[in-house]
């Protein structure tokens, strides 16, 4: 934007991705990455022959419970390996995109990030690679959630929207004024007002929660209460909306709550 360029960013979610996970697709990954022999197999013994079932408990004695099922793909969640073999999985997916967009790939969260002078130029990159992103996706046997899946374009207030039509096989995105990310919510001039406006809705409640407790409970029990619900909610992702003229009600409601 300092070098007035336009500049937009897909912020995709992908359905159920962890569980979605093809054995086969992520040994074959694991292997083309130097990964062989029993270290290999080590991993097909990880993956393979997890079986589930689903248990409806009742306060009568009649509690209903499914067959087993075998588990066909998706990584082990709570699992320290499951992240790791996920990452491992989408590595090879920002080689085929890179070259005319910035992919930015935080666990199963994909972001991708677009610039150009000319809105024709944009609008064709954007297009192009939404269906090779989509493609990859089929290949690999994941896919889009397009209804969260959101395209915002980034400018300054008195900048100009692109208006942009995106869509592969009939399934279209939208651009968007705002989105969130990480946690976090961004909105397409990065002035912070919907994300500030998030956060003073927990921190109000955090606040109710610290006044109804002031009375039967001691100072120690009302700073763990504070820290868990007030400051670690406050604290997130200041280093982004801290400096934002609209931070001064946050730091207001915070004087509130102590």
């Amino acid at each position: 934007m300092n070098n007035k360029l336009l500049v937009g960013g897909f912020f995709c979610d992908l359905e159920k991705a962890f569980d979605c996970a093809n054995h086969h697709i992520l040994l074959s990954k694991l292997s083309f990455y130097g990964i062989s022999d029993k270290n290999l197999q080590l991993y097909h013994s990880y993956l393979g022959n997890r079986y589930c079932r689903t248990a409806m408990y009742t306060d009568s004695e009649d509690n209903e419970v499914s067959n087993w099922a075998r588990v066909s793909c998706g990584v082990p969640q709570g699992s320290i390996l499951g992240p790791l073999l996920f990452l491992i999985y989408v590595n090879d997916l920002p080689k085929i995109i890179n070259k005319i967009s910035t992919p930015i790939i935080f666990a199963d969260d994909t972001s991708i990030l677009f610039t150009h002078a000319n809105p024709i130029d944009l609008s064709k990159n954007i297009n192009t690679v939404f269906k090779t992103l989509n493609k990859w996706l089929r290949a690999n046997e994941l896919s889009l959630n397009f209804n969260k899946t959101n395209f915002v374009h980034f400018t300054t207030k008195r900048g100009m929207s692109v208006n942009l039509k995106i869509d592969y096989n009939n399934n279209f995105i939208t651009s968007s004024t705002h989105t969130k990310f990480l946690g976090i919510t961004m909105n397409n001039t990065l002035s912070w007002n919907n994300n500030i406006d998030s956060i003073m809705k927990k921190l109000s409640r955090a606040c109710y929660i610290i006044r109804n407790a002031k009375t039967c409970m001691s100072a120690s029990s009302l700073r763990m209460i504070y820290y868990a619900f007030f400051h670690s909610v406050m604290s997130y992702g200041i280093i982004f909306w801290g400096n934002s003229s609209h931070s001064s009600t946050i730091f207001k409601i915070q004087k509130k709550g102590n």
